[in-house]
């Protein structure tokens, strides 16, 4: 058996390879693979294996699993073809980072089993991704690198690293496509939130849909949909929970039943689409009968007062962690003043407002939040997307987390959300 220091690089025997990442147990790890082109990075979102999606080429690549202190990956390189010039091998954690971690190693097993090599890998810091190794061709032979390389941006680092889209435009409704975009969106909300020195924060979430007529075009061509998508993963890292609250406005405005990820296909189905042969906005008057009951009265313009008195009283009778309320309108919104009023008087609350447009509108005092007088903390934002679904994800939560962990700061000292 072989020990290797990182940088060092060996021959893998004949046969399918067994990859094993072992540590001691108490720290929950993941191991992942990556299949990595000429070029540095993958040929397609399928080249990453992992616990969401375990194999890649037929199997040539395959997350076997494990224990507690312990999973492989099982590699066959006979079986892969030219267009993959290497297999990197990962390790992520599941909250922590690796400086906790003790006796972490990754092991080469040959096809009987036998240990051929040993990699020992030192980490210290925050680390939450590590890059253990890789099995790679060298002049038509196969050859394994210890690596030991790590990184504070977990599996969402990895896939960014190496060219995995994490935000490609899925179908209405569809969930969980082969590179998994749920988990990985979780990994890009968590790193977002750790650079603005809010890891582990903990928030109520809750989504309001405008649902005025300007907005059937983005319900018809499925952009509601997906927006939906998008956003459930920032309810699973911040809320106990992992739920997320909903509302639904327009002229009046109605609670959506609470949302969770495992639901999440069906949840936009029944609240965002009416199966009726074409996925379409359910019907407005006139077509009633295949609307269900909660939205029977949700149409029309925009009352945007309404549907935040509601939340407002909402979260009064239910005292707990702060709120972040992501607030989605196409504009038309014509009244200012009473929105002004209502966010002023507001801002003794623990809620955070953060409204995002969809689209070219006049939004009227939701543009002018910064600069809005006479509150005692600044509790709302805004921004402005022309293209919904053309904003990566990266971008996307930057944006919606911009200003929240500055105003629980500014809260939590003027006493107005508990600590911690």
């Amino acid at each position: 058996m072989t020990e290797l220091l990182p940088g060092a690089h060996v021959p893998v025997p004949p046969g399918p390879l067994t990859l094993v990442v072992r540590w001691s147990c108490g720290s929950v790890l993941d191991a992942s693979a990556v299949l990595v082109g000429p070029n540095g990075k993958v040929r397609t979102d399928a080249d990453l294996v992992f616990y969401n999606q375990p194999e890649a080429e037929g199997g040539a690549v395959r997350h076997q699993g494990g224990g507690p202190g312990r999973q492989s990956l099982l590699v066959r390189p006979e079986q892969l073809p030219a267009s993959v010039e290497r297999v990197v091998l990962a390790a992520t954690l599941d909250g922590g980072s690796f400086g906790d971690v003790r006796e972490l190693a990754m092991e080469l097993h040959d096809a009987g089993g036998a240990v051929a090599a040993v990699f020992p890998v030192r980490t210290a810091g925050k680390e939450t991704l590590m890059l253990l190794g890789e099995v790679y061709r060298r002049q038509g032979a196969w050859r394994l690198r210890a690596l030991g390389q790590g990184y504070d941006t977990g599996l969402a680092g990895l896939a960014a690293d190496f060219g995995v889209a994490v935000d490609e435009e899925l179908p209405a409704g569809a969930v969980a496509p082969a590179a998994d975009p749920v988990s990985l969106r979780k990994e890009i909300v968590r790193v977002n939130l750790a650079k603005r020195g809010a890891a582990g924060v903990r928030a109520r979430v809750a989504l309001v849909l405008d649902r005025s007529g300007s907005m059937r075009p983005l319900y018809n061509g499925g952009t509601v949909g997906r927006l939906v998508e998008r956003m459930a993963p920032v309810a699973a890292v911040v809320d106990d929970d992992s739920s997320l609250d909903a509302w639904i406005f327009a002229d009046r405005c109605a609670r959506l039943p609470t949302l969770t990820i495992p639901g999440l296909a069906d949840w936009i189905e029944r609240n965002v689409y009416i199966r009726s042969g074409q996925r379409q906005l359910p019907e407005l008057p006139g077509g009633r009968s295949r609307v269900p009951d909660h939205l029977v009265d949700v149409f029309g313009g925009n009352n945007e007062p309404e549907v935040i008195r509601d939340i407002l009283a909402y979260y009064a009778e239910r005292p707990g962690d702060p709120v972040l309320v992501l607030f989605f309108s196409d504009g038309g919104v014509n009244r200012s003043r009473q929105i002004q009023d209502l966010l002023t008087e507001a801002a003794t609350q623990p809620l955070f407002w953060q409204f995002i447009g969809l689209g070219r509108s006049e939004y009227g005092i939701l543009e002018r939040f910064d600069t809005l007088p006479g509150r005692v903390v600044d509790n709302a934002g805004f921004f402005q997307v022309d293209d919904f679904d053309q904003v990566t994800d990266a971008e996307l939560y930057d944006r919606l987390l911009s200003e929240f962990p500055q105003w629980l700061t500014e809260a939590r000292r003027l006493g107005i959300v508990r600590r911690p």
